[in-house]
């Protein structure tokens, strides 16, 4: 906990325990968030997990159908496709 004045600007600085009961008027509420805050980001971070291995299940396998014949790599296709010209439509 840090509680201290400032002399210069006037003001408090309060962190930790102090802070939660400033703006909760719960003595306890710094404990009291804690779990919620645990579930809430555990459910968003399985959230984003599953839809980072939808995006690169899709990547994958656009590029297994763009860039690979019978499961190898064609490097001269995708180094075409990566570093050569732009052909331009007629």
């Amino acid at each position: 906990m840090i509680s201290e004045k400032d002399g210069k600007d006037n003001y408090y600085k309060i962190c930790g325990q102090e802070f939660w009961q400033l703006v909760s008027g719960s003595e306890n509420f710094y404990i009291d968030i804690i779990e919620p805050i645990g579930h809430k980001a555990k459910q968003k971070n399985e959230e984003f997990l599953e839809a980072y291995a939808v995006v690169v299940n899709r990547f994958t396998l656009e590029f297994a159908q763009r860039f690979c014949i019978d499961g190898k790599i064609d490097w001269e296709k995708l180094l075409e496709f990566n570093s050569g010209k732009v052909k331009k439509h007629k």
